[in-house]
């Protein structure tokens, strides 16, 4: 965690001395844009992990735990433990598991020997399906899914963990993770931010990288594993449309989420990890049901956070309230949604938590090519409610590549407006977005940008500034201060109530070494915060 008592003093004095090259701050912008060109050296492997890979292979017995992973709670008293337990069926025939019959225990304590001393929290267990009643298709059940939240942790500490079913020997061995510090603007932990991540050999370096960097949180802006682009035989495709046009649904690998949840073990079972949902997390199958996979596999601090859904939530982390929201479910103004964001918008004291982050998967502000103006209806719902509550930065993914905004807010430079970033260079099979919208001749035919899950049209030409009359710039917008397609991670260390430093990562750099790097200065009092306008039925 943060030690932020000292940090500005010390900081001043390492700039005035000469030991260090100033960082460059949202104060010194806006930024004339920059594009990094494509390194053509470094194009990457993004090739999946084999099934027979041995970091993704089935290491445990019966029903010994695996796939173990910590989320949190709405604030640091609290979070979830979660597991899978059995082997999960793929075939015509399958027979799912009782959930019933292997039951959810969390043994835990500050002591690493967890004696007769170790608390006990039970939970629950569910399994989930992906079927496809369809000749030649193959149906998918999953291992027992276990859920089991502690609570009346105490912040900034130590704690130790085993999980699974004592009554019939099925435990796990003992795992450790750091509870989140108190909720202040002194405290603050060290998140390490991913998008689009997959399971290929570029993944794989994406998440060495961010262990080198030994984050307290890792948030995941969407699309974890990508299992939406096989058949389920377990054909990987390269071309969706082409494998998948002929079907009467788009097939999915369920058991891609079983080889993600085996790798990414060593780091969820040890730091939490907050999803939320992506495109590819959709995974269509009989009676029009999606997302099931996402919703079943993690824990989410939904009830505790007063939404109805796993597809937006919200939560605190030492000084920060995150609202993690959904552009894949109704975000209009009478949609749940955007009433809960309105109810929870207004119990945000920043007083106590000063930094209000923002994540969800689709960006806003894109200037790839890739999925350009996708999603101008969730911005033209959303937009105004959340500048004028006084968001601070915005994480989305989607792109494939990396883009870091000036502050804006209605496509124009607005000193209070958040800053976005797009870090959807994870390093999944999908390679990285190259093209540029405001390159001669690419600018996307505006009938081909509308998102196609969440219909609707909203995007037109710009009706002011410079690219007045356009539906693209003519040249990087001015809103945009950096982009680069390279794979790669970000680290967020919010220092004090008015400093974060944002750093990003390259894959094919050292570990030490920043990409991008910035410190992002909140200013209340020149940006106050407006509250929310409530609706007559809330």
């Amino acid at each position: 965690m943060v030690d932020v008592c000292c940090f500005s003093i010390l900081f001043l004095a390492s700039v005035l001395c000469g030991d260090a090259v100033p960082i460059p701050t949202t104060l010194d912008g806006p930024f004339t844009p920059v594009t990094v060109p494509l390194d053509d050296t470094f194009r990457g492997n993004a090739v999946d992990l084999p099934s027979d890979d041995p970091r993704v292979q089935r290491t445990v017995k019966g029903f010994q735990p695996e796939q173990i992973s910590i989320s949190l709670s709405t604030n640091h008293h609290s979070l979830w433990i979660s597991w899978i337990t059995g082997e999960f069926q793929i075939g015509d025939n399958i027979k799912p598991l009782n959930p019933d019959s292997v039951a959810s225990v969390v043994e835990y304590g500050k002591a690493k020997s967890l004696n007769k001393q170790a608390q006990k929290a039970e939970g629950y267990s569910l399994i989930y399906n992906q079927l496809y009643p369809f000749q030649g298709l193959q149906n998918y059940t999953s291992g027992i899914i276990h859920h089991v939240r502690l609570t009346g942790l105490s912040p900034d500490t130590v704690y130790y963990y085993r999980c699974g079913d004592p009554s019939i020997g099925a435990m796990s061995d003992v795992f450790r993770f750091k509870t989140m510090p108190l909720s202040s603007p002194k405290n603050y932990p060290k998140i390490g931010i991913v998008g689009d991540l997959g399971l290929t050999y570029n993944s794989t370096s994406t998440v060495a990288h961010l262990i080198k960097n030994n984050p307290d949180l890792m948030l995941l802006v969407g699309d974890a594993t990508y299992a939406n682009l096989y058949l389920t035989d377990g054909t990987g495709s390269d071309c969706y449309s082409c494998s998948f046009a002929n079907t009467p649904i788009h097939e999915t690998y369920q058991p891609r989420w079983d080889y993600w949840g085996r790798y990414m073990q060593r780091l969820t079972s040890k730091v939490p990890i907050m999803a939320i949902e992506g495109n590819h997390e959709i995974e269509e199958q009989v009676d029009n049901i999606t997302f099931a996979s996402y919703s079943a596999r993690f824990a989410f601090p939904s009830k505790e956070s007063g939404s109805e859904s796993t597809m937006y939530y919200s939560f605190n982390a030492g000084g920060i309230h995150f609202l993690m929201l959904g552009g894949y479910t109704a975000y209009d103004a009478s949609s749940n949604q955007y009433k809960w964001l309105q109810r929870d918008l207004a119990k945000v004291d920043r007083e106590v938590t000063p930094w209000l982050v923002g994540v969800w998967h689709p960006p806003w502000y894109n200037t790839y090519v890739s999925h350009y103006k996708e999603v101008e209806c969730m911005r033209v719902a959303m937009e105004e409610l959340l500048y004028n509550a006084g968001v601070d930065i915005i994480f989305n993914g989607h792109v494939h590549a990396y883009e870091r905004s000036n502050r804006v807010y209605n496509y124009t430079l607005d000193p209070c407006g958040p800053v976005h970033i797009t870090i959807g260079d994870g390093g999944n099979r999908e390679k990285m977005a190259i093209k540029h919208a405001d390159e001669p001749g690419k600018c996307p035919e505006p009938s081909s940008t509308p998102d196609s899950f969440m219909g609707g049209f909203c995007a037109c030409n710009f009706t002011s500034g410079p690219a007045a009359g356009n539906f693209c710039w003519e040249g990087q917008p001015e809103y945009s201060a950096y982009r680069e397609s390279s794979f790669g991670h970000g680290i967020l260390e919010v220092k004090n109530e008015t400093h974060a430093l944002w750093t990003w990562h390259r894959n094919q750099d050292m570990y030490n070494e920043a990409g991008d790097q910035i410190f992002i200065v909140r200013e209340p009092e020149r940006c106050p915060v407006r509250a929310p306008v409530m609706l007559w039925d809330e």
